[in-house]
């Protein structure tokens, strides 16, 4: 009996987690547009630019990625793979779509420079950020000791230190 209420607490934390993470990213994208500061930092406005370009990159290539790698189920969608997949943008971070959001909060808080977008940054960083740990518990019980060996070699959502390992890597197999 515990347990299930276990189960339906957590799916109670999930859908509330769910709506908040939406609603913030829908309002930080909306208020973007009619909060845009034309007189903010040049620097820091082309920071987010990057950011979000460096987010898209990292939001697109795991459905490419896990589609090819992790043997997805005819008719399945890309996330239900039945092999583990540590190569690729995998080989660089565990939950590249997660930071892709975390990127996304945090580029359009720079180019907007408004409080108020920054504060839903905040929102949607770390909501993107937190939820990286319920999938980890997920993925260890899908995939087991070969998913921890995996989160010693490429970490959570680091993506420069994700590629200085993976470089160095590469340069020990030489």
């Amino acid at each position: 009996m515990n347990r299930n209420y276990d189960k339906m607490i957590e799916r109670h934390r999930l859908t509330i987690t769910a709506f908040v993470l939406t609603f913030a990213a829908l309002g930080q994208i909306i208020l973007s547009f009619v909060l845009y500061n034309e007189e903010g930092n040049i620097f820091i406005r082309n920071l987010g630019w990057i950011l979000l370009w460096i987010s898209a990159i990292f939001g697109w290539l795991p459905m490419f990625t896990l589609r090819k790698w992790g043997k997805v189920p005819d008719g399945k969608a890309y996330v239900h793979t039945t092999e583990l997949v540590d190569r690729g943008i995998f080989g660089i971070v565990r939950h590249p779509q997660y930071l892709a959001g975390i990127l996304l909060g945090i580029g359009l808080s720079l180019i907007v420079q408004h409080w108020l977008v920054a504060i839903l940054g905040v929102v949607v960083a770390g909501i993107s950020y937190s939820d990286t740990h319920s999938e980890e518990k997920t993925l260890i019980g899908k995939f087991g000791a070969k998913y921890e060996e995996y989160m010693k070699r490429v970490p959570r959502v680091n993506f420069l230190l994700g590629m200085l390992r993976l470089f160095d890597r590469k340069n020990k197999h030489k």
